[in-house]
């Protein structure tokens, strides 16, 4: 259920402790902000010497305040920590937010603590930020329990970076980004990142959350509880590009990382992930622009020819179309333009904006009602003309006559906007301009880099609302794989529906001509327990018949010396082609699969796609057509297409199975053979996770290797 955190966000009272004049701690920046509201709440400030801080009378204790106490703030050495927890709980504190560091971030003993302080305000039913964050801010309520302001708006920023949070506020100014909250995530020991989505979904003054989070505890959880936010999330995170998991035991896990896993899961859900705080503020401006679509066909217009190309390969860069307009809407344009107009996408005005300012809403106003456009990206000079009259620099001289005529075109793009609303976003030499300036007021997000531009309508468009991602439930855990053999995974999936050529397991070369009488040839012989079986020489395929099965085995036993081998029969590999199914299990993500072309050159090709498992078949069919290769799919040089379908529906049984065994950490299919008629399970790998690795089925508790949060670290003196 989700949890109550009014005493965090809307305290009756607050105690500030730790509260110093001396501006070098902590404590000093957070009484300072605490007191910027004293109308809205009471504010204590508590301090073991007493006397006055910042002109006020200082309380020695909590409980020196004589009256109950709400929302707590500790900022003290960290020796004097579990001291201040315990008293605020007498004290009937609901909610702490604790400043001190020193926990987990620091090694064993550290996290011992912070999981026994945990437990005591669990166990007291209140609330616990941190340790080692950075306080929280919540403008929407007055309270202000952070070092720095943050303009109030409407974004929701949850971070684990005071730095990063500051410069997204500089970022954010010029397009008119405030925020509705602050939270400093810390370790997240009690309330987490989770927890604080959900809160910020509920909040009605909050309309889209922001996130920077080097650790998401439990990310699956994170991106279940984005998917059904009902408002736009967008993530900033680090250290994508490290490994999840470094086995060399299967090509699942070779080829998963960290990268894949959390964009996966930002697709599933529906989070908008970037890479800089840069890209962070152009995509929170792009949707708070509102307009969105699911279409991503895109008119690039442009008073230039080189801004129109750059804008283009932006936009196509960023994946959206930019398709040649039809001569329908052709024709309408060139209604509205001269002669040596461009009409077919980019579209180029080529001068007529200094002859005819009202020609750029003309153009606009066409583009927008153009049912095949379903966004539009304006780029170039506009807004050159405002800026030369109002001394922002460039335009022609005597521009005032000009500037007036865009300031109206400005106007009356608003207008055919409000009428037709698609995504439109401006990219302009000059942003700050008095014509962009009406842009911007009217909902228009306007940029002065391209590639921002782009950036902005790819947020905008070819997604539904927020709010429509889906996050696979996991299945209930089944009875635990205690086969990981290659036969007894074969059973196991076998009992889900995969589909696998007959074939026996054997021992010796009675076994083998034993097994030859229970199917026909062709044969095929497999070296067990043998990493990478095709790449050490351990398969041998299209035996004719049982003396060429004989001969197989004697030559592979004398050069590999494997226990035991695997009689099955040869599938037909015409008019086939190979896929790879795998699932790899994250230990913040879950159960993550991996769906692409296979075969022996999987991991030289890597063309793969990502899923958070277990993959509905229509989810699956849709990775497998959005794959580099899916041409092969269809049927090229003559080649039948295959059935993609069975494919698509063999994928949702493998992956399911592995969702629903915690104890196996990686599981894999390769090659899946697809034929025009099916499909068919030709191999199959299932890893084991260390027993002290195996949890519930859902992700495992977040680890010990928080990193402490960033500027700054509370110091050691806080007190």
């Amino acid at each position: 259920m989700a949890r109550d955190l009014t005493a965090l966000f809307d305290p009756g009272s607050v105690a500030v402790v730790g509260a110093s004049d001396d501006p070098a701690k902590y404590g000093h920046a957070v009484a300072s902000q605490a007191l910027r509201a004293p109308g809205r709440r009471p504010v204590h400030l508590v301090n073991r010497r007493g006397g006055t801080v910042l002109g006020r009378t200082a309380a020695t204790s909590v409980s020196a305040i004589g009256e109950p106490v709400d929302l707590v703030v500790i900022s003290v050495p960290g020796a004097g920590f579990e001291a201040a927890v315990d008293e605020a709980l007498a004290c009937g504190a609901k909610a702490i937010v604790a400043i001190t560091a020193g926990f987990a971030e620091a090694g064993a003993a550290g996290l011992a603590r912070q999981r026994s302080v945990t437990a005591r305000v669990r166990a007291a039913g209140a609330v616990l930020v941190g340790p080692n964050c950075l306080g929280i801010a919540d403008n929407t309520t007055e309270l202000y329990l952070a070092s720095d302001r943050f303009a109030p708006g409407s974004v929701a920023l949850l971070s684990q970076s005071g730095n990063l949070a500051l410069e997204l506020q500089l970022r954010g100014e010029p397009h008119g980004l405030g925020f509705s909250r602050f939270v400093s995530l810390g370790n997240q020991a009690d309330v987490t990142l989770v927890d604080l989505v959900e809160d910020c979904a509920r909040h009605e003054a909050t309309s889209a959350i922001a996130v920077y989070a080097e650790d998401f505890g439990d990310g699956r959880a994170f991106a279940a509880a984005a998917a059904t936010a009902g408002k736009p999330v967008v993530l900033l995170t680090a250290g994508r590009g490290t490994a999840s998991a470094r086995s060399a035991q299967s090509h699942t896990g070779a080829l998963t990382t960290s990268t894949d896993v959390v964009a996966a899961a930002c697709r599933d859900s529906g989070v908008e992930l970037v890479r800089t705080p840069r890209e962070m503020t152009v995509v929170l401006a792009a949707l708070g622009a509102g307009s969105r679509t699911g279409g991503r066909r895109t008119a690039v217009f442009t008073d230039g020819g080189g801004h129109g190309a750059i804008a283009a390969d932006a936009a196509e860069d960023a994946g959206l179309d930019v398709p040649e307009l039809g001569a329908p809407t052709q024709d309408r344009l060139r209604s509205v333009l001269w002669e040596q107009s461009s009409v077919g996408n980019p579209v180029d005005l080529a001068g007529m904006g200094e002859q005819r300012p009202l020609s750029y809403a003309d153009t606009v106003g066409e583009l927008l009602a153009a049912d095949e456009v379903d966004a539009v990206l304006m780029t170039g000079y506009f807004g050159g003309y405002a800026a030369s009259d109002g001394g922002l620099g460039g335009g022609p001289a005597g521009g005032s006559v000009l500037a007036d005529g865009e300031t109206r075109a400005a106007k009356e793009i608003a207008a055919r906007l409000a009428a037709v609303p698609k995504p439109l976003v401006v990219q302009s030499m000059y942003p700050r301009s008095p014509s962009c300036r009406v842009l911007a007021e009217a909902g228009v997000p306007v940029f002065g880099a391209t590639e921002d531009a782009a950036r902005a309508l790819a947020a905008m468009t070819g997604r539904a609302a927020p709010g429509t991602g889906s996050v696979p439930p996991l299945p209930p855990a089944a009875v635990p794989l205690r086969d990981p053999g290659y036969h007894g995974v074969r059973a196991l999936l076998g009992s889900a529906g995969v589909p696998f050529p007959a074939a026996r397991e054997i021992t010796d070369e009675a076994g083998l001509l034993a097994a030859a009488e229970e199917f026909d040839g062709p044969y095929v012989l497999k070296a067990l327990h043998v990493l990478h079986k095709s790449d050490a020489g351990g398969v041998a395929l299209r035996l004719p018949d049982r003396d060429a099965l004989l001969a197989a085995y004697r030559e592979m036993r004398s050069r590999l010396g494997a226990p035991a081998y695997s009689v099955e029969a040869m599938a037909d590999l015409s008019d086939g082609v190979e896929l790879i199914v795998g699932v790899n299990r994250d230990p913040r993500f879950g159960p993550v699969a991996l769906v692409g072309l296979g075969g022996v050159l999987t991991e030289t090709l890597r063309d793969v796609a990502f899923a958070l498992a277990p993959v509905p078949a229509a989810r699956a069919e849709a990775l497998l057509r959005g794959l580099r290769s899916a041409a092969l799919l269809d049927g090229v040089r003559g080649r039948p297409a295959v059935d993609v379908a069975a494919a698509a529906a063999v994928v949702e049984r493998i992956t399911t199975v592995a969702a629903a065994h915690p104890e196996i950490a990686e599981l894999e299919v390769n090659p899946l053979l697809v034929r025009p008629d099916g499909a068919l399970a030709l191999d199959a790998r299932a890893v084991l996770a260390p027993p002290s690795d195996v949890g519930p089925a859902a992700c495992p508790a977040p680890p010990a290797d928080i990193r402490p949060a960033a500027r700054p670290t509370p110091p050691a003196d806080l007190g």
